[in-house]
């Protein structure tokens, strides 16, 4: 069913500034058509850390490339998943995440509408769409698909479920346009529609609700008049009452907010103005380009780990077990940091064994009879800081046994081999943690020693991974080496420790300041433009990031209405389709935000993150804006 009559006023009033919520909504129509579109179609795994049943599952989809264009679509997935892996806390746990890319050749170039009404209809697989499908009622940015071969391509991957996965279609556009929910759209050839994957993804995932103060764009929203909402950041509380009732963000209040700003209580939220007040001034859920706040942050850690099992297997509890054998649990291996297991013999810790993934009971001392061992496997993470959040399934799990020392164990002999582990046909950054696990006999535990460049590492306690930021590598390219004990059996990994290089270009200043021991200082009397530009020695797509004043990295995606055009600055900012880009000093969202000038002298620094996740150290300058 396509969007049309009297729905469609409502979907355009859902406008948030990256794309046009459609949840609940029908996404073009579930055709016929949905079938066979699957003939044609080839699934190739992008990213594969797991059993598909076992992960959260990002499908994406192509609509509008050709079989020659095939690598443009490729292209466009790397540049929209890297971006993704450089924002927080996707990073970190982008080893929890398959990504799959669903290739289906398309018999014309581009998709309908674009970017005009009069624009020429294509035939293309998924039937995308600008202008909410080729309706004149609607905009140009909302962009949608058909939902029923979306559902069908998408089910080509085995393992996969509505449970278990998000779809995201891109169509092949430069057009900025894009909508969320279900399924998520973009445009893929337009740099600023990736930023929609990750807010999108918060809605679908994460349950979080728009920052935004307005309903429609280019209205206001007004006041807010309900009752204390329901959504994890937004309240109506002061920032006294959060903490003497220890409610909402209480936990966070003060901090230095990872958006920008600080963490406290500030007014417009949920399509009101005024009445209700939200963590941050800004972040992902409000201005696309920042990043998520610690409070959104701690919400999207829950929702994620929420789709997998920290335990992905373990020794069989259904029956008990003897005091004579070992006992072990596998864990998940987050990419930012290694998971708590600590194990417990009828409730009473056993701190030599903190850590292991694997016990041998008969190094315990353990008498005559039955006893309860329980192995609790803890994300220690410090974007958690709610206790019920940490305790809940997403981040803790246990596994108990029965040991009884009357049973006898048949140690059957099993070959020490490596199982799981990083992938090693890519580089990887030299923060990540890396990991490694082994075949589990019962009569043994098999070692697993790591080298850096051919020098041993010391690596106590857990020695399935390998936290590479600990060691503070120096700058270039060093091999990874895991080898079992006594055993031929080894991986190899390349370790790539160096940043992106970043540079930046500006408009001709009216001069040039340099002082020693200063950045160099650039003088301008109105609007000027900065390119960012940046190179890697790794193949993959580098994210480049600014900010100004000390405020949140923002992602540099070029301007608006140009992916390749500099971001320019001006002293108002600039009004483009009812948002605001570009204001030098305190950042504008919407017309309505103060537009006083900030003159005088700011700092602006720019950074990378490159494909391994590797960020670099920041650039500085200065800009001195004189009033004209």
């Amino acid at each position: 069913m396509d969007i049309s009559g009297t729905r469609l006023p409502r979907v355009l009033a859902l406008a948030t500034a990256g794309a046009l919520l459609l949840t609940g909504l029908p996404c073009g129509a579930a055709s016929a058509s949905a079938a066979p579109v699957t003939e044609s179609a080839t699934v190739v795994p992008v990213q594969t850390t797991g059993p598909a049943d076992k992960r959260f599952n990002l499908v994406v989809l192509g609509d509008g490339y050709t079989a020659a264009g095939m690598d443009e679509f490729r292209a466009d997935v790397d540049k929209h998943l890297n971006v993704l892996w450089s924002i927080e806390p996707f990073a970190s746990y982008r080893s929890y995440v398959n990504v799959w890319a669903v290739e289906v050749p398309s018999p014309e170039e581009g998709v309908d509408c674009d970017p005009a009404l009069a624009a020429p209809r294509r035939d293309t697989p998924l039937n995308m769409g600008f202008w909410g499908g080729c309706n004149p009622d609607s905009v140009q940015r909302l962009l949608t698909v058909d939902s029923g071969a979306a559902t069908a391509l998408a089910g080509l991957v085995a393992g996969t479920t509505s449970a278990n996965r998000q779809i995201v279609a891109l169509a092949n556009s430069d057009t900025y346009g894009g909508a969320g929910g279900t399924y998520a759209t973009a445009s893929g050839g337009n740099a600023l529609s990736s930023l929609i994957t990750p807010h999108e993804i918060g809605h679908s995932l994460g349950r979080l609700q728009d920052e935004y103060d307005y309903y429609a764009r280019g209205v206001p929203g007004g006041a807010y008049d309900g009752g204390e909402p329901s959504s994890v950041h937004h309240t109506l509380l002061t920032e006294r009452q959060m903490r003497d009732r220890r409610a909402k963000w209480w936990r966070w209040l003060g901090e230095e907010s990872e958006s920008g700003g600080v963490i406290g209580r500030h007014e417009g939220g949920m399509y009101s103005t005024t009445g209700v007040w939200r963590p941050s001034k800004h972040s992902i859920m409000k201005t696309l380009g920042y990043a998520f706040d610690q409070v959104e942050r701690e919400v999207m850690v829950q929702a994620i780990s929420a789709k997998v099992n920290l335990v992905q297997g373990h020794t069989p509890d259904s029956a008990p077990i003897g005091a004579d054998r070992t006992v072990w649990v596998e864990t998940l291996h987050p990419v930012g940091g290694e998971l708590d297991v600590v194990w417990r013999l009828d409730g009473r810790p056993l701190r030599q064994a903190r850590g292991a993934r694997t016990l041998d009971l008969r190094r315990v001392a353990i008498t005559g009879g039955t006893h309860t061992l329980t192995a609790t496997v803890t994300d220690p993470t410090p974007f958690v800081r709610d206790p019920a959040v940490r305790a809940s399934a997403a981040l803790t799990r246990s596994v108990s046994w029965t040991v009884d020392t009357s049973v006898r164990t048949a140690h059957t002999p099993v070959p020490a081999a490596f199982t799981g582990h990083t992938a090693t046909d890519g580089p990887v950054g030299a923060e990540s943690v890396v990991h490694a696990d082994t075949t589990h006999p019962t009569d043994r535990i098999p070692a697993v020693r790591w080298s850096l460049d051919g020098r041993p590492l010391p690596n106590l306690g857990n020695d399935r991974d390998l936290d590479l930021g600990a060691l503070r590598l120096r700058p270039g390219a060093h091999t990874l080496t895991a080898r079992i004990a006594g055993t031929a059996a080894e991986l190899r990994w390349s370790v790539d420790a160096n940043a992106a290089e970043g540079s930046y270009e500006l408009s001709e200043p009216l001069r040039t300041v340099r002082r020693p021991g200063r950045p160099p200082e650039y003088v301008y009397d109105g609007p000027f433009t900065m390119k960012l530009t940046a190179r890697d020695d790794r193949p993959g797509t580098v994210v480049s990031q600014f900010r100004v004043d000390g405020d949140g990295w923002y992602t540099y995606y070029g301007w608006p209405t140009d992916a390749d055009a500099p971001f320019r600055f001006t002293p108002g900012g600039t009004v483009i389709d009812d948002l605001v880009h570009g204001k030098l000093g305190t950042p504008r969202a919407v017309p309505w935000d103060d537009a006083t000038p900030d003159y005088g002298t700011h700092t602006v620094e720019h950074r990378t993150i490159d494909a391994s996740g590797n960020v670099s150290r920041a650039t500085r300058f200065l800009v001195t804006l004189l009033r004209s």
